[in-house]
């Protein structure tokens, strides 16, 4: 019979959680940092992806009416 390992997976956990924490800690510091409002955002191949700030929505066009 196999045993699990519960150790194993409490470190995942750990890490995972870590590794989380460092993320939101870094995007808050890159907020802080860049005041235009690009934020800058890690894919998980590892490079470095900039983000559309946020973006209003754009209003229909106004047709002028000939007098």
């Amino acid at each position: 019979m196999v045993k699990v390992n519960y150790q194993y997976e409490k470190r995942k956990k750990e890490l995972d959680k870590k590794r989380k924490k460092e993320q939101k800690l870094k995007l808050k510091q890159q907020k802080k940092n860049n005041p235009s409002g690009e934020v800058l955002t890690e894919v998980q191949d590892g490079a470095m992806v900039e983000a559309p700030a946020e973006t209003m929505p754009v209003p229909p066009p106004v047709e002028e009416v000939d007098k």
